[in-house]
């Protein structure tokens, strides 16, 4: 059973959500906070496996939630569901330790299963936040730095392909950009998804964007 906390400052969307998601068979709505600061009281004390979690509310907004969730160690896999359509919120969301970004008109079934995705692991991005990511900056100031682990096993020419790729360019267009054939490009393009343990493009620009890679 996946245990789903949801965190929205309306009453009628929180109650939408609850009676859709407990008609699901794996699926359980453990609770429902009303602002950002209940949202890290009650995943410290429920311990939810999915966070569906609102960006603008009262009291402490969504990013603030998972600032102080990551401060206080509090370990739950965040979606952010809202209705701002704002594509500066998605790189700060995602660094902030979201595992996925949806918009409220996501159908319910989409929704159903990017909970299941999220739960399983993966990351989940709605296609307008999907394209924010890839068009993010990487590495700006005040980013964090990259740490060590899965970055370091990455040879110069990887992390350039990865730079790359979080800034959108298209497997033609690295290979133009440093002069080498497009197969080689592939191949490099796959070691840094194996090297990452990431499953696609997304997601290896997002671990870009996270790390703070320039």
């Amino acid at each position: 059973m996946i245990r789903v906390l949801i965190a929205d400052d309306h009453p009628v969307v929180r109650q939408g959500l609850r009676t859709f998601l407990d008609l699901q068979d794996d699926l359980e709505v453990v609770g429902e906070a009303a602002n950002g600061a209940e949202a890290v009281d009650m995943a410290g004390a429920l311990a939810p496996d999915v966070l569906l979690l609102d960006l603008k509310m009262p009291v402490l907004d969504g990013l603030g939630a998972l600032r102080e969730m990551s401060a206080l160690g509090v370990s739950v896999r965040a979606i952010v569901l809202t209705s701002v359509s704002d594509k500066e919120d998605v790189a700060p969301a995602m660094r902030g330790g979201a595992s996925g970004f949806l918009y409220k008109d996501v159908e319910p079934a989409a929704l159903v299963q990017a909970i299941r995705s999220v739960h399983g692991g993966q990351v989940v991005l709605a296609p307008d936040a999907a394209e924010a990511v890839l068009s993010a900056p990487c590495g700006g100031a005040g980013e964090p730095a990259a740490g060590p682990g899965s970055i370091a096993v990455l040879t110069d020419r990887e992390r350039e392909v990865l730079e790359l790729i979080a800034s959108g360019r298209s497997n033609r267009e690295i290979a133009r950009r440093l002069v080498v054939a497009e197969k080689t490009v592939k191949t490099h393009v796959s070691n840094v998804l194996m090297k990452l343990g990431v499953q696609d493009r997304t997601q290896a620009a997002l671990y870009a964007v996270r790390h703070g890679l320039a």
